[in-house]
């Protein structure tokens, strides 16, 4: 649990609604004459933890490894890709920790911890998987053994997994995916009894999902279902928020600690999990004002929450982010540019974490 003393002070300033200028010594909580890295900020805020993502293209470029790895600024490390299924089992019963442990390995010698991700995805899933002609009894079969294996190989090294990934549509509903079609909606609560029964019972298990950073249909349907869940002990321990936003329509920090409030009162903790803010190309100094206040808005919304434990962001360099691979014409979306200079968002985040300590 954790109050910030600055709560009301912090609720007060327009972070939402206009676009002051950040950067070293400019922010809108007074002057500064040094930043500590975020991590060391988070701490102070009360979070558990400020990390980021890692993807394994950019492991050559040894500045961003520098950065990515430095506990000061990120304490916590998440495979981005590595861990899911395509990766782990890309043939039945044959697994794979190269892409994983490029991640992990050099996070555990920083002393970061690991947040893992994910288990159950219906996306990034091998052909062999995805496309079977499997009866309930074997695919129930498989994803018991996948949670299995992984779980064992990594009991020492998770944290927090995130055991099922965006299994609802925007209005509320199941997606249909090969694991619904065959399983119905039961997967979910499969997966989570079986990550209970293989992991480390230190190891958080989370739901984890996009476009639920508001109270909608969407995230009142994720709500029911925790509350489904904890009813009947279904075991699970937290709902990671995305915040993968677009620019100009980021949720304001009031969307935004309302969505965190409706998981917490369930009693499951909640954390901001991929976190970016994508630009829509040009880019212009007006675009990154706006972009950190969508940073500072989910980092400040999560600090004020009794039991937000933490935040990542979905990588910190632009050149690597997911972004402009996904949505064309959009870019710009982390913390530091192409150059590794900080960004504004970059200093919004550190002038919240710092208001908040």
């Amino acid at each position: 649990m954790k109050l910030s003393i600055f709560a009301a002070v912090l609720a007060a300033l327009p972070l939402a609604t206009s676009s002051p200028t950040w950067g070293p010594g400019k922010g809108p909580y007074g002057p500064k004459d040094k930043y500590p890295g975020l991590a060391v900020l988070a701490k102070r805020a009360g979070l558990q933890y400020f990390g980021t993502a890692i993807d394994n293209v950019v492991l050559n470029n040894t500045r961003y490894v520098s950065i990515a790895h430095n506990r000061s600024e990120f304490d916590q490390v998440t495979p981005a890709n590595g861990q899911k299924f395509v990766h782990i089992e890309p043939q039945r019963g044959v697994f794979n920790w190269t892409l994983a442990n490029q991640v992990i390995k050099p996070a555990k010698k920083a002393r970061q911890s690991v947040r893992c991700h994910n288990f159950i995805w219906h996306t990034q899933a091998p052909e062999w998987l995805e496309f079977g002609n499997w009866t309930k009894k074997e695919l129930v079969s498989i994803m018991e053994n996948h949670i299995k294996v992984e779980a064992r190989y990594f009991y020492d090294t998770c944290f927090s997994w995130d055991v099922v990934n965006e299994s609802f549509n925007d209005d509320g509903t199941f997606r249909e995916t090969f694991w619904y079609k065959t399983l119905g909606k039961e997967y979910i609560e499969l997966a989570f009894k079986f990550a209970r029964k293989y992991t480390s019972p230190r190891t958080t298990l989370y739901y984890n999902d996009y476009g639920i950073e508001k109270v909608n249909n969407k995230s009142l349907a994720i709500a029911e279902l925790v509350k489904d869940f904890i009813k009947r002990d279904i075991p699970i321990d937290g709902v990671g928020l995305q915040g993968h936003f677009r620019m100009a329509t980021a949720p304001k920090y009031e969307e935004i600690s309302a969505s965190i409030a409706q998981f917490n009162k369930l009693g499951v903790e909640t954390a901001i999990t991929e976190l970016d803010v994508r630009i829509e190309l040009p880019d212009s100094p007006e675009k990154k004002a706006k972009q950190a206040e969508g940073y500072a808005n989910a980092v400040k919304a999560c600090v004020d929450a009794d039991d937000c434990v933490g935040v990542t962001v979905w990588d910190f360099w632009d050149p690597v982010s997911w972004v402009p691979y996904t949505f064309p014409g959009w870019g710009n979306a982390c913390l530091l540019d192409d150059d590794f200079n900080k960004k504004p968002a970059y200093y919004a985040v550190s002038d919240v974490l710092r208001a908040a300590a």
